[in-house]
Formats: C-alpha cells, structure tokens, sequence
C-alpha cells in the first residue's frame, strides 16, 4: 500500500474535494491519500465525500489553520 500527499490549501470548496476525487482515482483500493487544506467547510465536505464514495476517513485534525486528512481508497 502506497501514500500519496495532496496539497489543497489556498482552494475554497469545491476544488479540495474534487483534487481529492481525482487523485484517489489513481489509487488501488487499500493506498491512502493525506490532504493539506485550509478552507473551513472542508471537514464536512470530506466526510460527505468519503460516505458517499465509500473511501475511509481515518483522520481528520486541525493543525493551525490547516485540516489535515487521511483517506483510505475503499
């Protein structure tokens, strides 16, 4: 299994997410993508995306102003 880095801050909804469906794309099911974003709505946003396309959201924590997420391709 492989670890990808995606860097989304600066982006406001809803580029975090579609950055995020597109490199999970690339991924084999079981890889993990680590996010870097800023924008405030992007907690809810990720958890949404994740029920919804049956990724894993293993992390989600604020780090100074940055929201930092871990998602396992389902």
């Amino acid at each position: 299994m492989k670890t990808v880095e995606l860097d989304a801050t600066g982006l406001k909804c809803p580029l975090p997410v579609l950055k995020a469906r597109k490199a999970l794309k690339s991924l084999s099911p079981g890889d993990r993508l680590d996010i870097r974003a800023t924008d405030p709505g992007s907690p809810a946003d990720m958890r949404a995306f994740c029920e919804t396309f049956g990724h894993s959201l293993e992390a989600s924590e604020p780090e100074t102003g940055v929201f930092i997420f871990q998602i396992r391709k389902g």
